[in-house]
């Protein structure tokens, strides 16, 4: 059961780094999940997209950390930890991608071409981008974790990684968003929600296409045309699992005034995760 309820981070939701490596043996099969090629080529799209994205998340979030104080600063500290992790391992599961019969290097030039104009807008602008983007990924994260047969076939340490990744997903959701209400602290309510729409609406278009995009033209390497291929990976997307299309009420949320993403508090759909996650980096450790 979840709360609409809550208006602010709650006062125990704790960010804890964990420095798991995973073991990626398996992932450079053509159609590791399963041997489902367009799931396979929708989750490698998604994870070449990671790190170099949480890198721009974290130095969004860096910026501003002057700014706060008390239970925020220690949720930043928490932030930066898990998404530095995050980026370290989604770069190691990319490497092991069949880069010669996948255009991976196409791909990645043009997540860094839209990262470096991100970048050019200026800190604010990164910090609205981010804000937007993790909330798309907490969605995708809630979509997860209520379908935990979604990565059923796939190697042992490429599953364990997008459930781990899920799950600090959830915990850190509000951290650059509450950021964001610290640092445009001095503009009007409307003004702070004029221009998080405004972003999200964009946002909320774009994400979803390049990474149809990305994913098709991987599966183009496959054989599919190029009409048949972003036909299957929509339909992925948006319909059948529906990583994008099943969080739909989550992502309209956005859009209420006063929302905040704790609005939604999923933590208990990741308790038994956590626990999972806890033990092995104390081990680690």
């Amino acid at each position: 059961m979840t709360s609409m309820t809550a208006q602010t981070t709650p006062a125990d939701a704790k960010i804890p780094p964990r420095d798991i490596r995973f073991d990626f043996e398996g992932a450079n099969a053509r159609h590791w999940l399963g041997g489902d090629p367009v799931g396979t080529a929708v989750f490698n799209a998604l994870s070449l997209t990671f790190p170099d994205g949480e890198r721009m998340f974290i130095d969004a979030v860096r910026h501003y950390r002057d700014r706060v104080d008390s239970k925020l600063a220690e949720d930043v500290r928490g932030f930066i930890a898990q998404e530095s992790i995050h980026s370290r391992e989604h770069h190691t599961l990319n490497q092991v991608i069949d880069r010669e019969f996948y255009p991976v290097a196409d791909i990645e030039a043009g997540i860094k071409e839209r990262i470096t104009f991100a970048r050019s807008r200026g800190p604010m602008r990164m910090l609205l981008s981010t804000i937007a983007l993790e909330h798309i990924t907490s969605m995708m994260a809630d979509i997860h974790a209520a379908n935990q047969a979604l990565f059923d076939g796939a190697p042992t340490g490429v599953e364990r990684m997008w459930r781990w990744h899920a799950m600090e997903e959830t915990e850190h959701k509000a951290v650059a968003f509450d950021v964001f209400m610290v640092a445009a602290k001095d503009w009007t309510p409307f003004q702070r929600y004029l221009r998080r729409c405004l972003v999200m609406a964009i946002v909320g278009v774009m994400f979803p296409r390049h990474i149809a995009k990305y994913a098709a033209h991987m599966l183009q390497a496959d054989g599919y045309s190029e009409q048949d291929a972003l036909k299957a990976v929509k339909r992925f997307l948006w319909r059948e699992p529906g990583i994008f299309g099943r969080g739909w009420k989550t992502f309209f949320a956005w859009f209420r005034p006063g929302f905040h993403p704790w609005d939604h508090d999923n933590r208990a759909l990741v308790t038994r995760w956590r626990a999972e996650f806890d033990a092995e980096a104390a081990v680690a450790a």
